[in-house]
């Protein structure tokens, strides 16, 4: 059993602890900037969500669809699904005893390609700039899995 010292002793899960911070700083960012566009723009998808904007009738216009509501919202899903198995993936890893500078390459790598995703979904700049980001984030994931179950294969 590893005792919280020697995790904070193991640079690998240092790096990935940091990066992870990283990328789970910035799906809080887009949960905020979902919230900041549907009030902005007055969208919701609740009825009482738009209480406060009027009554009966009235408050049903506020029950709509908006591009750019829509918009940071698929990017902000396509972050809960890239990210959490990053996070598990990445996690067991890290506690797998990889090259230091191997792993610092998987987590930028990864994080980069995640900000990266997230700038061309929401400017929007052309494909392939969003499909190569998610390939790239996909493929370290993918990398991260490959070495681990390569090492540390008990089946």
């Amino acid at each position: 059993m590893v005792s919280p010292s020697q995790l904070m002793e193991n640079q690998v899960f240092m790096a990935f602890a940091s990066y992870t911070t990283i990328v789970l700083s910035k799906m809080m960012f887009m949960s905020t900037a979902t919230a900041f566009y549907r009030l902005t723009r007055k969208v919701f998808a609740n009825p009482e969500d738009c209480a406060g904007f009027g009554k009966g009738e009235n408050a049903k216009k506020y029950l709509r669809t908006d591009d750019r509501v829509e918009r940071v919202r698929r990017a902000h899903l396509n972050d809960l699904e890239n990210i959490v198995p990053f996070l598990g993936i990445g996690l067991l890893y890290s506690l797998s005893g990889p090259d230091l500078s191997t792993a610092i390459l998987h987590f930028r790598l990864f994080v980069g390609a995640r900000i990266y995703h997230t700038i061309a979904y929401l400017t929007p700049l052309p494909q392939p700039n969003r499909a190569l980001a998610f390939f790239i984030g996909y493929g370290v994931t993918f990398s991260m899995a490959y070495r681990l179950l390569k090492s540390s294969l008990y089946l």
